[in-house]
């Protein structure tokens, strides 16, 4: 048994080192309601202790990666008007547990976006350590549109990918971009055609799987903490972090690789 038990509405598959994450509500574009929610949390909580996982991989079957959270489900779900403060008091175990899961889980994060990413759709793209997305992909915000403000990470995510100017285009113009647009704004890794997508996906995917998880999963940290440290705190971790990686198995077969001119097989230890 793998540990890991798909939802309604999401699938959930652990194989060959890979965290497969798909979203499974193509007729309603894999907006995202509370029990995806709620299994996103967990299998990503899950992936960040399970020493198998090596990549965790964001997906949406059929045309669309993800509309969004599915806001017009949840208002619906009863005629009784919430208590004020009912939106504060959810997000914390919500959109805002899933976003810093996928930013902070200690091992790399491939999202494959096609059609369209809206809110938190975006965000999961943008804070995902690798997205390539089809170069006719959709990412939009909705909120100004929609005449709420962004949540799910928006406002801190944005203006570290694209700047500042780019983010107020974003988010408080809703500027659509498609995703050869959204790459060259640095907002993803990669666009491609729709048709090359599964292989640029597998591709990568492939690569981080059968790399030195240890020393991938703490520079991802480092990267993090960059984002906000001293240059001489960020040093301390650097150290920290080295001394780590130094002692996995993966760095004596990188060491042993090197001395023997052969490419190194990295087991993730």
């Amino acid at each position: 048994m793998s540990g890991y038990s798909p939802v309604e509405g999401l699938l959930v598959e652990l194989r060959d080192g890979a965290l497969h994450l798909e979203l499974d509500r193509p007729d309603a574009r894999n907006a995202i309601d509370d029990t995806m929610m709620a299994g996103l949390v967990d299998a990503l909580d899950r992936a960040g202790r399970d020493e198998r996982v090596r990549v965790v991989v964001l997906s949406g079957r059929g045309e669309h990666f993800c509309a969004g959270a599915d806001i017009v489900a949840r208002n619906t779900e009863s005629s009784v008007r919430p208590r004020v403060g009912s939106i504060q008091r959810r997000l914390p175990s919500q959109a805002h547990r899933l976003i810093p899961l996928v930013v902070g889980v200690q091992v790399p994060v491939v999202c494959r976006v096609q059609g369209w990413a809206a809110g938190i759709g975006l965000h999961l793209a943008a804070g995902a350590d690798f997205t390539v997305a089809a170069d006719d992909a959709r990412l939009w915000e909705p909120f100004a549109a929609r005449g709420f403000t962004p949540d799910s990470g928006g406002t801190w995510l944005l203006p570290r990918l694209v700047g500042l100017a780019r983010a107020r285009e974003l988010l408080l113009l809703g500027r659509e971009l498609d995703g050869a647009e959204a790459a060259a704004w640095g907002l993803v890794h990669r666009a491609v055609p729709p048709g090359d997508l599964d292989a640029e996906v597998d591709a990568l995917v492939a690569r981080i799987s059968s790399g030195p998880t240890v020393s991938l999963g703490l520079t991802k940290r480092l990267l993090l903490a960059a984002q906000t440290d001293p240059l001489d705190e960020q040093l301390h971790h650097e150290a920290l972090a080295l001394e780590l990686s130094s002692r996995s198995e993966d760095f004596r077969e990188g060491l042993a690789a090197f001395r023997e001119k052969r490419d190194p097989e990295f087991r993730g230890r």
